[in-house]
């Protein structure tokens, strides 16, 4: 579990995290997204033990942040991919892990399991013995990934992991991360790519200094505006209308043989709405829910903030 409460972080007269509250439950997959310069880079090294708060609190699982005696054990505790992979150039893609694994005190035996383990899933056993120098940007990227959780951490963070990558390196990562979200690691992921944080996160933050919402991508698309349910009749009647006007929904748009229903949630309240207008004489030919995007909750907030 990590939970901050007005965390902040200044350097000098820039405020770069502004007084954030929040808790990224065990086993999550927890998106934090942002323009460039809203903070996420500096929320993770805090969070990480790399640089220090300015104020608030903040604890992942059992110990506290900012505690010296405290530091050491959540370095333990978990993995970092970075937004820089700062590899071993002359080092082989075993060496470089096996050399992180030694300074995590990974027995020969776990080194040698996890290694094989994660250099095979991302694709990379193959090239075991090749310079990480010698790698594409996707392939280090890869590596990186590895190499944080070669002590086999439970909680990941990990600092826009797809960042500049091709689309085929693109996914194979994303499918990694879900692979490790089926092992119930909890994974603290910095992006700005929606569509990867709509992919695969249960919970969403936008921040931009300050934090401007948490909640799932439906909570967050709601925030902005409510969503609608377009239906296309083969005949509109009165005795219709009639029977959902007795419903607890919003506004009825007619247009034509379409209804255009505002609803709060239509993923419980379409059901009824065909049922009523079945009973009622209707013969449905088509059911569309239209709404706000991530991208529109997104754009409005962050602009919010400006």
């Amino acid at each position: 579990m990590i939970e901050t409460k007005n965390l902040t972080r200044k350097f000098g007269e820039l405020t770069a995290v502004d007084s954030v509250s929040l808790r990224v439950e065990d086993g999550e997959v927890f998106g934090f997204l942002g323009p460039n310069g809203a903070g996420k880079t500096t929320t993770v090294r805090m969070l990480c033990c790399l640089i220090s708060k300015t104020s608030g609190e903040a604890r992942i699982g059992d110990y506290e942040i900012g505690n010296a005696a405290d530091s050491l054990k959540i370095r333990k505790i978990i993995g970092l991919v970075p937004d820089n992979v700062g590899l071993y150039d002359t080092l082989s893609a075993y060496d470089n892990l096996d050399f992180y694994g030694k300074l995590y005190d990974c027995t020969e035996a776990q080194r040698k399991e996890n290694i094989e383990r994660f250099l095979k899933m991302l694709g990379l056993w193959e090239k075991k013995d090749v310079a990480a120098g010698t790698f594409s940007k996707g392939m280090k990227q890869k590596l990186a990934i590895a190499r944080s959780l070669i002590h086999d951490p439970q909680i990941l963070f990990m600092d826009e992991p797809t960042a500049n990558l091709d689309p085929e390196s693109s996914r194979t990562v994303r499918d990694f991360i879900l692979d490790l979200k089926k092992e119930k690691r909890t994974i603290f992921l910095n992006t700005h790519n929606l569509d990867e944080a709509q992919r695969i996160c249960d919970k969403i933050a936008i921040l931009n200094t300050k934090l401007m919402a948490i909640g799932t991508t439906e909570e967050l698309e709601r925030s902005v505006s409510g969503r609608k349910t377009v239906i296309q009749l083969e005949q509109l009647s009165d005795a219709i209308l009639a029977a959902l006007k007795k419903l607890p929904v919003g506004n009825v748009a007619v247009d034509g043989n379409k209804l255009t229903i505002d609803v709060a949630n239509p993923e419980k309240e379409n059901a009824a709405i065909v049922e009523a207008i079945i009973r009622a004489g209707g013969h449905v030919q088509s059911v569309t829910v239209v709404g706000s995007s991530l991208e529109d909750a997104y754009l409005k907030l962050v602009r919010e903030a400006k």
